[in-house]
């Protein structure tokens, strides 16, 4: 099974079945990719072996670099089961999300300073932490911070964390990452079902700026 995976773009996140699958892609476009493989996200020096993905695991590719690059796979992958799809709401209508909702729904403390909605997720500020909001089937960018330290604690739902390069999927609720800076992170919602959020209590150290996040994978066209 081949497919072409365009610039900056990136495939689903899937499952694998109970065989190994093996992914082949040009060895001069191995610099170009960033890999999901199981618990692991690499980011550079990938080899062959690395695009072996073991039974039952989880695997992505995402293509950073300018031109299309063509991926095999030695099974068909079709059957697999899509725990993400980061582009199914591409040409959806984006209505950003309204403060009102979650105020009524949820128990909001009164005191933030601000809010940033967007259409797939919602964030309120306040003087010492973030409360942040994800759609369901949504993720946030893959992103890292020059100048700050984050820390996530889940308050709701069984997301999809990225945390320093390594992946842990369904947590639960309590549960605590600590993404130092220059480290790439996100959260995926990987829930089906309408209006199941994920909520995530955001903490940092260091100097807070909106504007110092670089981002590597975008989907959600968040700039």
């Amino acid at each position: 099974m081949q497919l072409e995976l365009q610039s900056q773009r990136g495939t689903r996140l899937r499952k694998n079945k109970s065989q190994w699958l093996k992914i082949e892609i040009e060895s001069n476009k191995l610099d170009y990719i960033f890999l999901v493989n199981g618990n692991s996200l690499y980011t550079r020096g990938i080899s062959n072996s690395d695009l072996k993905i073991a039974p039952n695991s989880y695997y992505m590719l995402i293509n950073k670099g300018k031109d299309f690059i063509r991926i095999n796979f030695n099974r068909d992958i079709s059957n697999h089961e899509i725990i993400y799809d980061p582009y199914k709401f591409e040409f959806s209508k984006k209505v950003n999300l309204d403060a009102r909702f979650f105020e009524e729904n949820y128990d909001i403390p009164k005191d933030y300073i601000d809010t940033l909605p967007k259409w797939y997720s919602f964030k309120f500020t306040y003087p010492n932490y973030n409360l942040i909001f994800i759609k369901p089937e949504f993720g946030l960018s893959i992103q890292l911070h020059h100048y700050r330290n984050e820390s996530w604690e889940i308050i709701k739902g069984k997301p999809i964390v990225l945390s320093k390069d390594e992946l842990y999927y369904f947590v639960e609720s309590g549960s605590v990452f600590h993404n130092p800076a220059n480290t790439y992170h996100t959260i995926i919602n990987p829930n089906k079902k309408v209006g199941k959020f994920i909520i995530v209590k955001e903490k940092w150290e260091g100097k807070f700026d909106e504007n110092d996040i670089g981002r590597v994978f975008n989907p959600n066209d968040y700039s």
